[in-house]
């Protein structure tokens, strides 16, 4: 598996032709334009898209309103329907012929604009609607009509509400005001309709005692009475939510046309991106000169497809230059696919190195599995992630490829299962291969110590020593035949030492023999890298480099711990798994009756929480082990991921 050889299309073409050319290059799916790189003092095309994103914005703004619109219905009448899913299937022809459906879009968008305006108009109405009716409950029984609550010439008039508990008070104030009379009328539990009459020569005092309480005066004037005022707001109120419900009709009637203007958008997004390239390209009045990359082996397919364009396109494939990156564009099988994302969320392999994923795959795989060791886990890990990736297999998402590796995982969780003797915390199998991960421990150079943890760490090394052994291959890639040994061969034969010291150094082993061929191996790749280090300096860089040679034994150390994280998160699920198991059993066995039932829904529950909380620290983990112990002794990086013209697209999967 490796990374696609990429070749370097020039064309030149007149600019008429354009359009057809760049249709061409997106069927293709195998052309990504780049910023042309001649020096030819030519001005680039001048292809205005202002206009044309402000066009798809109001558009995508109308869908989007248009889907919640039937969304929210669906959801409240509980209605299930695919119309509103993005990703669904549409032919070439549809999406090249599109643009013939602009005047429905139009006037589509312009139905949506409509009655979200009015649906908008229609809400501000309902809201003044309800603020008067809030206001005219204190008045409904009133059947007199306001204008007859007016001053007169020698009397004061004052009509409002109060709150319920300021009546006490303002009865009490009122009764000293001699020439004053005030009613009160039960409006609510909260207000109270008041009704005071005063001499206008005491008019200020009452104001003044009516303020002290809260008094609020009725904001309603004229010749109808409270009631009418109340019967026509709410009546009112009934018309708007009316229309409110027809315009919510209106809107989801237009549900069908929600697929139809999704290709539309996705073609006119298709249409920015072409105008948006011209800044890529050189042209005069008539011609432009254009450069892409191309994968060499879909070379003859984009040829042969820009000759069906025209007769007036000059076209030239050439090898890239030593100091151009070309886009990276990975060929791995269904499998080792599937692990691309976890390497591309790090950093995206540069077109010039040696593509990692597959050596990556399988020790991340093989980390998983040993982090999970569980049978149950494992088949639980292989059926339900293949059983997602299968449903989404005709699609490239984030969610099938991160199901993809759980499932292949889940083969090593089994295997690992097998080995450990676990299945859902039980023991299941008449003999252990590998140690307790609880219990058993080992003499290391005679000291006790996890069994397991050893097996981790031993797991690390030969990680470290597949990584300087791609660090060679990363040198010889590149011609470097002397750096890929001093490099990359000489710490390779250092780890395997190290691995066979280890083993040697284990007590229960009993082949001591190994500690002193892995001694010697190490010390042999040790000495090597050291006297190699500096090949490049002068005589007291060579010394200096060797010594840092010396000095790179404490990272490596380190990094080997590093794996004992590997341990740590292994004996934390086995732990949770086996007394979820114990307690659960328990309740079945031994207690019996309803409690049957409680122990079933244990196990089910805590073996759901163990795998969910165990698959994310192993995940993570997992991937921080692949970053920085592995990918760090001789990953590059800094790559961008081929992106061939018209290839992305937000709502629809374009069918070749």
């Amino acid at each position: 598996m490796a990374i696609a050889e990429m070749r370097k299309l020039n064309l030149a073409a007149m600019s008429y032709d354009r359009d057809k050319i760049l249709d061409a290059l997106q069927k293709t799916g195998a052309a990504e334009v780049k910023q042309y790189s001649g020096t030819y003092d030519l001005p680039t095309c001048d292809v205005p898209d202002s206009k044309l994103y402000d066009y798809i914005c109001s558009a995508e703004a109308a869908l989007n309103i248009l889907c919640s619109e039937v969304d929210n219905r669906n959801k409240e009448n509980k209605v299930k329907s695919d119309i509103l899913k993005d990703g669904f299937d549409v032919s070439y022809s549809d999406f090249i012929n599109a643009y013939k459906n602009k005047e429905q879009a139009d006037g589509l968008i312009a139905d949506i604009n409509s009655l979200t305006d009015n649906k908008i108009s229609l809400n501000a109405q309902l809201a003044q609607c309800n603020r008067t009716l809030a206001t005219a409950k204190a008045y409904s029984q009133v059947k007199m009509p306001f204008a007859g609550f007016a001053d007169t010439r020698r009397t004061a008039v004052r009509f409002g509400t109060i709150a319920a508990a300021e009546k006490e008070n303002l009865s009490a104030a009122a009764n000293e005001l001699a020439l004053a009379q005030v009613e009160f009328y039960p409006a609510s539990e909260d207000e109270v309709l008041i009704l005071a009459v005063a001499h206008k020569s005491i008019a200020d005092e009452l104001d003044g005692v009516l303020s002290s309480a809260g008094f609020t005066a009725c904001p309603f004037k004229g010749d109808a009475t409270g009631e009418e005022v109340y019967n026509n707001a709410l009546a009112q109120k009934q018309d708007i939510e009316l229309k409110l419900k027809e315009n919510s009709d209106a809107m989801y009637a237009l549900k069908d046309g929600i697929r139809p203007l999704k290709v539309y958008c996705d073609y006119m997004g298709y249409q920015l991106e072409k105008a948006q390239l011209s800044d890529k390209f050189l042209a005069t009045q008539r011609t432009f000169l254009l450069e892409a990359y191309v994968p060499k082996e879909q070379e003859k397919a984009v040829e042969e497809a820009l000759k069906c364009t025209s007769d007036a396109v000059y076209m030239e494939f050439s090898d890239p230059s030593e100091d151009e990156m070309p886009p990276t564009l990975m060929k791995n099988n269904k499998v080792v696919s599937n692990f691309e994302a976890i390497t591309n969320m790090y950093s995206v392999p540069n077109s010039k190195e040696y593509d990692p994923n597959t050596v990556m795959s399988f020790f991340y795989s093989l980390f998983l599995g040993f982090i999970m060791a569980d049978i149950g886990y494992g088949l639980l890990m292989f059926f339900g992630g293949g059983f997602i990736w299968y449903k989404n297999r005709k699609r490239e998402s984030g969610l099938k490829r991160l199901c993809g590796v759980f499932a292949i995982g889940g083969i090593f969780t089994i295997l690992w299962g097998v080995l450990f003797n676990s299945f859902f915390g039980f023991s299941i199998l008449p003999f252990n291969i590998m140690p307790d991960a609880q219990s058993d421990m080992w003499s290391f150079v005679g000291i006790s110590v996890p069994a397991v943890l050893v097996i981790a760490l031993m797991i690390g090394t030969v990680q470290l020593g597949a990584g300087y052994a791609c660090k060679a291959v990363q040198y010889w890639r590149k011609g470097k035949i002397m750096d890929g040994i001093c490099e990359g061969v000489t710490w390779t034969v250092f780890s395997i030492g190290v691995l066979l010291a280890l083993i040697g150094l284990v007590d229960e082993a009993g082949m001591p023999s190994l500690a002193y061929i892995g001694g010697i191996m190490a010390a042999a790749g040790l000495v090597a890298a050291m006297l190699t280090a500096g090949r490049h300096e002068k005589v007291l860089g060579k010394f200096t480099k060797g010594f840092g040679a010396a000095y790179g034994i404490i990272n490596y150390v380190s990094d080997i711990l590093s794996y004992a994280r590997l341990y740590g998160l292994m004996l934390s699920g086995a732990v949770i798994g086996q007394i979820v198991s114990q307690y659960g059993t328990q309740f079945i066995v031994e207690t019996g009756g309803v409690f049957i039932i409680v122990g079933v829904l244990l196990l089910v529950v805590g073996h759901l929480f163990n795998l969910a909380i165990s698959l994310l620290g192993a995940y993570i983990h997992d991937a921080r082990l692949q970053y920085v112990e592995f990918y760090g002794k001789f990953y590059e990086g800094e790559g961008e991921l081929f992106n061939p013209i018209g290839s992305k697209h937000k709502y629809i999967y374009l069918n070749a």
